[in-house]
């Protein structure tokens, strides 16, 4: 309450905007971009409008001032405003007449597609197919973990075994390690689907067990945004398309669902600088009162902007006019091919206090690399007014990109990505990059790969 009475105008009208903007979605969510645009706007609205409430508002005045945070709250309502502008553009540019399909989607949770013959060959076929993939990857993880199965597989047994494990700074073939890493995590999610919407038994079966078998590699783990990726497009899928019940009980089981992840996500955050997460689990965890008091950390996307800000105004960080975009978009490029490939966001971490060394190193000169948040991302790249612009297009491009697979989510791969790429909206309101997407990306690849070499030409 006393964050609320601090809050300028600007935050009201974002607020406002927000909630207009979301409705106008949800009345088009037939249309395809919709849904994916309500997600995004779901993510700016927690990372930013959520954050001063969440965090308290008064520190930040004391920190940047009123007037400096006004400014920031400008910037977020241009790029509001600039999303819904741009969307229906980028979406009728990129998917041209397909878009005249609406959501195929919808469709299929309301005609109850998952119950056809047909949709369940497709997720027996995928499921055998996923299952060759992964148990090929494994036997490359066992290699590099010495056999250590139980780590990798039971982490909840003992400490976890990093098979993909690599310096902030890659080289020589630290790219390979990097792709099966984002390999691994999409198999994981596409298991956690599969489960979801399988009714056959042997199917059923064949999937939970792999699930059960991967997805400890990162419940057990202290990145929760993988948890998030691996989690929640199964999740999505059993709420959507599986449950029988009616909007009630839907409700209650995803209310059940967040209180027992963010009850989990609270004891790693706790415990997650003090050993291995198994063995916190074992002893209970840390009990002191100021560690329990402690609020989730990494929700402050909002004073990531306040500090560009100031940055900017008093000089210390230059507006590097499209550079971050750039290291961003060449970050496929291995570095053993690349040696000078730019670095992704070092510049912002030395302008934070986090400089280490230097940055031939491998940690990249930094003790940690820090976030600088959707729209902060933006104005680092192109200042103050054309970086929310510029940000804003970025996410329409993928709202575009999201609307595109459920205008063919008949093709049941398609409805994967769309589930994937809706969990991995959320992650990106801490940066839009590819490290975020790569799961996605990947899958777009495998899909390719099998409409042409295994099932037809599309």
């Amino acid at each position: 309450m006393n964050s609320l009475a601090l809050l300028p105008l600007p935050y009201y009208l974002c607020v406002i905007v927000l909630i207009v903007f979301a409705w106008q979605a949800w009345l088009v969510r037939d249309q395809g971009w919709g849904v994916p645009m309500l997600v995004v706007l779901g993510t700016v609205g927690a990372w930013y409008l959520c954050d001063p409430l969440y965090n308290g508002y008064k520190q930040y005045i004391d920190k940047f001032g009123a007037e400096r945070l006004s400014e920031a709250w400008w910037e977020v309502l241009i790029f509001l405003i600039s999303l819904r502008i741009f969307v229906p553009m980028m979406n009728r540019r990129i998917n041209g007449t397909l878009a005249l399909r609406g959501s195929c989607i919808l469709q299929a949770i309301k005609s109850g597609l998952i119950d056809t013959e047909e949709f369940q060959n497709q997720i027996t076929v995928i499921t055998k197919l996923l299952v060759i993939l992964w148990v090929g990857l494994m036997f490359l993880a066992l290699l590099r973990v010495d056999f250590d199965y139980q780590g990798l597989f039971f982490p909840y047994l003992t400490d976890k075994a990093d098979p993909w494990s690599r310096d902030r700074i890659g080289g020589g073939i630290d790219a390979v390690f990097a792709f099966a890493n984002y390999f691994q995590s999409l198999l994981t999610a596409l298991f956690g689907v599969c489960l979801a919407l399988s009714k056959r038994f042997s199917t059923m079966m064949l999937a939970g067990i792999v699930y059960l078998l991967a997805v400890p590699f990162y419940i057990f783990d202290r990145t929760r945004n993988l948890m998030l990726a691996v989690l929640l497009p199964g999740f999505i899928s059993l709420v959507t398309m599986r449950m029988k019940g009616g909007i009630v009980i839907r409700l209650a089981v995803i209310v059940v669902a967040f209180m027992a992840l963010e009850s989990w996500m609270k004891f790693v955050i706790d415990n997650r600088d003090l050993g291995s997460i198994s063995e916190a689990l074992k002893s209970g965890g840390d009990q002191s009162l100021d560690l329990k008091n402690r609020k989730h950390l990494g929700f402050n996307m909002f004073e990531e902007l306040g500090y560009i800000n100031l940055f900017i105004d008093k000089g210390t960080y230059q507006v590097n006019w499209g550079a971050r975009y750039f290291a961003e978009a060449v970050n496929p490029i291995p570095r053993v091919l690349w040696p000078g490939k730019p670095l992704i966001g070092i510049d912002y971490a030395i302008a934070r206090g986090m400089a280490y060394g230097n940055q031939s190193s491998s940690s990249g000169g930094v003790v940690a690399s820090i976030s600088t948040g959707m729209i902060g991302q933006g104005v680092v790249n192109f200042g103050q007014i054309f970086g929310p612009v510029a940000a804003a297009l970025l996410m329409a491009v993928w709202v575009a990109v999201l609307a595109h697979q459920d205008y063919k989510g008949s093709d049941i791969f398609h409805m994967f990505l769309y589930a994937i790429g809706l969990v991995l909206t959320f992650n990106m309101g801490r940066d839009i990059t590819l490290l975020v997407i790569y799961p996605f990306i990947f899958g777009w690849l495998m899909l390719n790969a099998y409409n042409r070499y295994i099932k037809k030409p599309v």
